[in-house]
């Protein structure tokens, strides 16, 4: 047995089974997939008392409140800017000394933000470092180049997609696939949500409602979409929300851009722009068609295993992560870029409630079988164990 190993066993002979504290490190001041998982983890660790997760950020934001809100401990490690190496010293100062004070069997670094900056100091402190990969990586960016100088001892894909990139950062590295714990909760009242969440917003019940809830990158086919319902501007009564706001210069600017082509191509009166929301799942239920059109691939896709779950047919384009998502049995994979092709799946199923019914039937059973949140957590427990030394993830 080797010493980490043997020093799990005593601490669990002692504590009785105590829970492995994982520490995960974020920098915290944007919102999308990667927050909406920790958050995950905070609210449900109640599923796996044989885990226990702590939080360290580095920005104050949406995600500090939420976590805090859900009861989790979070350590604030103060703003860091890697062009003001200042600024990396004195948050990693802070990491160290929380280290020092604090039992954690691991650390997890999501994304290569919080590896570049923080790292050393794990490594140094004799920590298991495990890096969870949320996008696909190439290697190439100077923020990838520099999460190099410390390979993970193990490293998380979100998905098959993303792991066969892993290797071009990390080809030593075991890259295991483990899809995100999503919180599947039962919705008793969608029924009610669905007719409150309608009237509010004006939709007539012979309405079908398309729904977009997305960060406003370009990547994300705004702009697809529009070009798509363009199409179906004369033909048939349908609505479509676009939910979300901009959390950066470049998302305004996107922002802006897709408000002002969704005037050039007449839709107006078709196109709702709802800006940043708490109540997505009431939205889902107020819906009938998910459809996020992606341009580029989408690592994983938080959203579409929320709007399986709600019951809602999911359209979207057929690359990333997507494609290990979606089946016939819930959603329509589309032609990347094709307007065409978009429009007519969107038609379709706009035309035939029978159609919607039958793949919102489906959605909610395969969001189950990917992302349940008890087996995901206890797959994550494991892959902490795995890191260890202590055994087999599988």
């Amino acid at each position: 047995m080797n010493v980490i190993s043997s020093q799990l066993s005593a601490r669990q002979d002692l504590a009785g089974e105590a829970p492995l504290r994982v520490l995960h490190l974020h920098s915290g001041n944007l919102y999308g997939g990667v927050e909406t998982l920790l958050h995950t983890l905070a609210r449900l660790r109640h599923l796996h008392p044989g885990m226990e997760p702590h939080f360290g950020l580095c920005f104050e934001g949406r995600l500090s409140r939420e976590l805090r809100e859900a009861g989790a401990p979070v350590r604030m490690l103060g703003n860091v800017r890697i062009s003001q190496p200042w600024t990396m010293w004195r948050a990693r100062r802070r990491l160290r000394e929380l280290l020092h004070a604090e039992r954690y069997d691991a650390v997890v670094c999501h994304m290569p933000w919080p590896l570049v900056v923080f790292g050393g100091t794990v490594r140094a402190a004799g920590q298991k470092i495990l890096f969870w990969a949320h996008s696909c990586h190439n290697g190439q960016s100077w923020l990838e180049r520099m999460a190099q100088w410390t390979p993970p001892d193990l490293a998380i894909s979100n998905s098959r997609f993303v792991a066969g990139s892993v290797a071009s950062l990390y080809p030593e590295v075991p890259a295991p696939v483990m899809f995100y714990p999503v919180e599947l909760a039962d919705a008793p009242d969608a029924p009610e949500w669905r007719a409150a969440v309608r009237r509010e917003l004006g939709v007539d019940d012979d309405q079908a409602v398309i729904v977009q809830v997305s960060r406003y990158e370009p990547w994300k086919g705004h702009l697809l979409h529009l070009r798509a319902l363009e199409q179906m501007k004369d033909r048939g009564k349908w609505v479509c929300w676009m939910v979300g706001g901009p959390q950066t210069a470049a998302d305004r600017s996107h922002f802006q851009e897709v408000q002002a082509t969704a005037q050039q191509f007449g839709l107006g009166d078709r196109v709702r722009f709802l800006g940043q929301r708490s109540d997505v799942a009431r939205l889902l239920a107020g819906a009938d068609i998910f459809c996020q059109p992606n341009l580029g691939p989408e690592p994983f896709g938080i959203v579409f295993i929320e709007a399986l779950w709600a019951g809602r047919p999911v359209v979207t384009t057929a690359i990333g992560g997507a494609l290990e998502i979606l089946d016939e049995s819930c959603g329509m994979l589309t032609e990347p870029d094709n307007p065409a092709s978009l429009a007519a799946s969107l038609e379709q199923l706009i035309a035939s409630p029978d159609l919607r019914n039958r793949l919102g039937r489906g959605g909610p059973a395969r969001a189950r079988r990917l992302c349940d949140p008890a087996t995901q957590i206890e797959a994550l427990r494991q892959l902490v164990i795995t890191a260890l030394g202590e055994g087999d993830a599988g």
